[in-house]
């Protein structure tokens, strides 16, 4: 189901908590919440859906065709290659704020199917991991 946007910073600024096999629901309306702002986004927290779980969802073009992935209770766990850059928020108001990234990421992480997975990501998705990471986290861009 899609869900409203959470603009609150407040609000935002909180940690998630785990994902269990009870937020499974969440991690749909997220993935729908997504895909209905397909336009002008490319990833999401369930945080930005009024719900503070580790979840996110994003648009994964690391593959031969672009997908949409879900990942529960993601963990950066590795970085390399820090570089600055501009990014924007659908939940938050005004243009887009420096914050640092890094070229590539390993990240460790249950699919939906509660299975753990580490994989390594580069380029715009490593970057878009890292945002939806840190809404996890409670940091605002």
């Amino acid at each position: 189901m899609i869900k409203q946007l959470m603009h609150d910073p407040i609000f935002l600024a909180g940690r998630s908590e785990i994902a269990t096999k009870e937020d499974l629901q969440t991690a749909q309306d997220l993935l729908d919440t997504l895909i209905a702002h397909k336009d002008g986004c490319v990833g999401m927290a369930a945080n930005m859906i009024g719900v503070r779980k580790r979840i996110i969802a994003f648009l994964d073009e690391s593959g031969r065709a672009p997908t949409y992935t879900v990942m529960l209770n993601p963990e950066i766990i590795k970085k390399e290659g820090a570089y600055g850059t501009d990014e924007g928020c659908l939940s938050l108001l005004g243009g887009p704020r420096k914050c640092k990234r890094y070229k590539t990421i390993k990240v460790k992480y249950q699919t939906t199917e509660l299975q753990t997975r580490i994989k390594t990501y580069n380029g715009q998705t490593a970057q878009i991991i890292q945002h939806e990471v840190d809404h996890c986290d409670g940091v605002l861009i």
